[in-house]
């Protein structure tokens, strides 16, 4: 049902949080949402290894933010959120169809860490 994962840090400055991984860490930008323009999300790569990066004005902020949460892909993200939903996860989003081509829902652990449930849509 879950076929992948990696952590989305979220930013104030995502051009400098871009050009650090990248220029010092050594990550290939490998996508960005909206393809022209400003970007609002960016995924790295570095080896096997994946990060995502995202524009969050309010990023610190714990009231209004998480610095990072987990993304996870399934490939059924209604049927995933309900398995997380009676596994205990509680359910901040519910599913919905994204302009980018996937479906994408936003849950909690049991402790309180963030998830967003993702899904390509055909």
């Amino acid at each position: 049902m879950f076929t992948e994962a990696f952590p989305i840090v979220t930013t104030t400055d995502l051009p400098r949080l871009i050009a650090f991984y990248r220029d010092v860490v050594g990550f290939e930008l490998t996508y960005r949402f909206p393809e022209e323009g400003e970007p609002e999300f960016v995924a790295l790569r570095l080896g096997n290894s994946e990060l995502g990066l995202a524009s969050d004005p309010n990023a610190g902020d714990p009231a209004l933010s998480r610095r990072w949460e987990l993304c996870v892909y399934a490939d059924d993200c209604d049927a995933a959120v309900d398995v997380l939903r009676v596994g205990g996860g509680t359910i901040i989003e519910e599913p919905v169809s994204q302009p980018w081509g996937e479906r994408s829902a936003r849950v909690t652990d049991p402790d309180g860490n963030r998830m967003l449930v993702l899904s390509r849509l055909s």
